[in-house]
């Protein structure tokens, strides 16, 4: 469905100019443009409905209103504008859009009434609106390249890969997306810290590229990044900002509608950023299927998904996502010992007008309570928004000729340790359904090197290196000459317990690429095991010295220089391990044994104290026995 024809009324977003109170009831007498109709329209729909908003048409007027009001009373009287989907009752969410019954009978009385203009004395001001972004001057304006989309044919997914200039971590509170034309129907936007999505977009000759969005794209810190039309999300408090590295890129896939005629697109984001890191990183729960099988015909196909919270969590915000066949979606909160909270409830989808929900008053639901979901797909010839006549079996997928079933939940936890808890605990769930879906879609481009790829490591992942090699050798036969694709193959079969083999990768991966960093320390180890410490000890210094940040390298290297009992040459580069990870009991144990062999033993203490602390938090048995035996070694009086 083309969301611009017939010319429909745009809804107000989140930014809406609070002018006059609603009426709680329905005007007597005489309804009038500028008493009665005017307040309406510049509180519920001038967002959107004004010159240069993202609607095709101004409605600030008298007679701009007068030209369209037998099409707003129509569309208000059906709900089908403003476009706000939740039902009543089942959730109350910030920004509402909703229209009274009274404001929907004075548009429909004015209209039957003949549409009078009245005394245009009595006509609220004008709202007000900044003349560039809604949100104020940004700290960064960071602009896509300019696309270019076909006049006609089916709906385009293109992601735009952009760098953020800059360097070092900055936190940002605050977004505003320009789509830059109405042929962008919604955006999706992802942070990626690798370069893998970059290099998709290198490949493609064209601005951005097609295809699924990477798994090394993701939402940043638990934070949805999105835009339809209409929504503005209102600037965070300094404490949720989401953090933005130097060197990420902005991964933006846009949903693009042809209009009839060739379409220049170059949207652009505004960045709003916080002084200071936040305090606080919400986490998100996905919930749904990828193993969507619909049947042509099937008019009420159902998808159910559910997850049990393991720690008591505060519920912020829910965004449902499908395509064209859906038609119900409800979730909700079963709560232990009994109860049900309802999260939301949508009786009539509608792909083209999407939103996030934040709650006006985020709440708490304790550790057991099971999030639910159910949703329901019309895949028949009677649903007047099925893009396929006629309808044909339809399964998983990115494109909106295939569908999905997802309903994003962002959570707060009562500490940072239940965030990471949650967040391995629902990223396990979400793995284990997304690889569903990447099979999916290697079935339809077996030879899809990236794609089979993120297949691989979310089976990694879940640890199933089985399966993780049918895919990483795949992308070997491919591309067999890739020092990246033997580098991925080598780590599987370690991990399956094929060091023999796995030594062969690496080897032919450094033939393939003699400065690739992480292959020497890799293969450096296996010797270790082989008992070769000074073939090892080459590699190590090989991969400092093509992988300065190689923090696994620093530490391997600095115990094989403790084996060969040169103390003073090691510490620099354990040192340099635990400037670059903290967090890393082997580079401190490690530290702690150069400076015993140093007599130095107090720092010797020091440091195996650390390394004890942090191995018995990562429940490293073996690591916290052999540290406290040392202990007791450099306690000794001397």
């Amino acid at each position: 469905m083309n969301r611009l024809l017939p010319a429909i009324l745009v809804a107000v977003g989140a930014l809406q100019p609070r002018l006059v109170a609603q009426p709680a009831h329905a005007p007597t007498g005489t309804v009038t443009f500028a008493r009665d109709v005017a307040p309406i329209l510049y509180r519920r729909c001038a967002t959107c409905h004004r010159p240069d908003g993202a609607a095709p048409f101004s409605l600030l007027t008298f007679e701009e209103a007068r030209r369209r009001g037998s099409q707003m009373a129509a569309v208000t009287a059906s709900r089908y504008m403003p476009p706000w989907k939740p039902e009543p009752g089942f959730g109350d969410f910030a920004g509402e859009r909703r229209l009274s019954d009274a404001e929907i009978a004075t548009i429909d009385r004015w209209v039957k009434g003949g549409q009078l203009e009245g005394n245009p004395a009595e006509v609220p001001p004008l709202p007000r609106w900044n003349a560039g972004w809604q949100l104020g001057t940004p700290d960064l304006v960071v602009p896509l390249p300019e696309f270019t989309l076909r006049a006609d044919g089916a709906d385009v997914f293109r992601n735009f890969v952009v760098s953020v200039p800059g360097s070092g971590t900055r936190y940002v509170r605050g977004y505003e997306f320009r789509p830059g034309s109405r042929a962008v129907h919604h955006a999706n936007i992802r942070l990626d810290p690798t370069a893998a999505s970059r290099k998709l977009d290198d490949a493609d000759p064209a601005p951005g590229y097609e295809g699924a969005v990477l798994h090394s794209a993701d939402y940043p810190d638990g934070h949805f990044l999105g835009w339809t039309p209409g929504q503005a999300t209102p600037l965070a408090s300094s404490d949720l900002a989401w953090r933005l590295a130097g060197g990420d890129d902005l991964v933006v896939q846009l949903h693009l509608q042809p209009t009839g005629k060739p379409e220049s697109i170059q949207p652009s984001i505004a960045l709003y950023f916080s002084s200071e890191p936040p305090s606080r990183t919400p986490a998100i729960v996905r919930l749904g299927r990828q193993n969507l099988d619909i049947a042509p015909g099937d008019a009420a196909y159902r998808v159910t998904d559910s997850y049990i919270l393991p720690v008591d969590a505060e519920i912020r915000a829910i965004q449902p996502h499908a395509h064209y066949r859906a038609r119900r979606v409800s979730a909700w909160a079963a709560i232990p010992g009994g109860g049900r909270r309802p999260l939301i409830v949508i009786n009539n989808w509608d792909f083209s007008w999407q939103d996030q929900y934040r709650y006006n008053t985020p709440f708490w639901v304790p550790a057991g309570t099971k999030l639910e979901m159910e949703y329901e797909f019309d895949n028949s010839e009677a649903n007047p928004r099925n893009p396929t006549h006629p309808p044909g079996r339809v399964g998983w997928g990115w494109r909106s000729s295939d569908e999905m079933a997802d309903v994003w939940i962002q959570v707060m936890t009562r500490s940072e340790e239940d965030r990471v808890r949650l967040a391995a605990d629902a990223g396990r769930k979400m793995a284990a359904e997304d690889v569903i879906g990447c099979e999916t879609l290697v079935a339809r481009e077996p030879d899809y090197v990236d794609l089979r790829n993120d297949t691989a490591r979310l089976y990694l992942l879940l640890g199933e290196p089985r399966k993780a090699l049918t895919h990483f050798a795949a992308v070997r036969r491919l591309k067999p000459q890739s020092p990246v694709a033997r580098y991925n193959v080598a780590i599987t079969l370690e991990a399956l317990g094929r060091g023999g083999d796995a030594k062969g990768e690496y080897e032919a991966a450094l033939m393939f690429d003699p400065q690739y960093s992480a292959a020497h320390n890799n293969l450096g180890s296996l010797l270790i095991a082989e008992g070769r410490i000074a073939d090892a000890r080459a590699h190590y210094e090989r991969a400092v010295a093509t992988g300065a940040a190689n923090v696994e390298a620093r530490n391997n290297l600095g115990a094989v220089l403790v084996a060969f009992k040169e103390f003073a040459a090691a510490i620099p580069h354990l040192q340099e391990a635990i400037r670059m990870r903290n967090d890393y009991p082997e580079a401190h144990y490690n530290l702690a044994r150069a400076y015993a062999a140093l007599e130095r033993f107090g720092d010797a203490i020091a440091e195996a104290t650390i390394a004890e602390r942090q191995a018995l938090a990562a429940n490293k048995g073996a690591l916290v026995t052999q540290i406290r035996e040392d202990l007791v070694r450099y306690r000794q009086p001397r």
